[in-house]
């Protein structure tokens, strides 16, 4: 797809977020800052409310790693808001959610269903840098995991922090990483 190290296009959408009026968010907001883009098919649905809830229990650890979470999908954002009001689940929630009825961050992120007018089951973590580091993107009927999300966001950071180291798989924060060299091909 190509997505993966491209910055992020300019935008412009309006979020609902519980306890605040409704506000703007833009491309420029996300400056200096780790950023995640959660893209759900559609509000007052099945298993979108129970990933919602995962990143919901996740989302003060991801705030003390300085990563802002974005509820995304092509709901307006009085739908979010009244999703929100009535749903016990989604109440809980305490991360902004963007209202992406024109498409543009759905279209932008290659994540829209055409003809249909839906966004895909998609996250993206942008670095502080407005660069695309990671993402996931998956079928509509298999829900995704906050913790595994919350391990590869610090992996992302350690990289940043560490030029020259990389994660391997299943790495944890502490674990051992690599230094990529000659010396090490074929011995791993």
């Amino acid at each position: 797809m190509g997505i993966i190290g491209s910055t992020i296009q300019p935008f412009k959408a309006t979020a609902f977020q519980a306890g605040k009026d409704f506000f703007d968010v833009t491309n420029e907001d996300l400056a200096g800052k780790w950023s995640v883009f959660f893209f759900y098919p559609a509000d007052f649905t099945f298993v979108c409310p129970t990933e919602l809830e995962d990143m919901g229990e996740k989302y003060a650890v991801l705030q003390s790693m300085g990563v802002e979470v974005f509820a995304v999908s092509t709901d307006t954002h009085f739908s979010h808001k009244a999703w929100h009001d009535t749903s016990d689940k989604i109440g809980k929630l305490t991360f902004p959610f963007l209202g992406d009825q024109n498409h543009v961050l759905s279209n932008q992120f290659g994540v829209l269903r055409e003809g249909v007018g839906l966004a895909d089951r998609a996250t993206f973590v942008v670095d502080p840098d407005g660069v695309i580091q990671i993402m996931e993107i998956t079928c509509e009927g298999v829900g995704r995991n906050a913790n595994e999300l919350t391990r590869k966001i610090k992996a992302a950071q350690y990289v940043r922090a560490n030029p020259g180291q990389v994660c391997p798989a299943a790495w944890e924060e502490g674990s051992d990483t690599l230094a990529p060299s000659l010396d090490l091909v074929g011995k791993i």
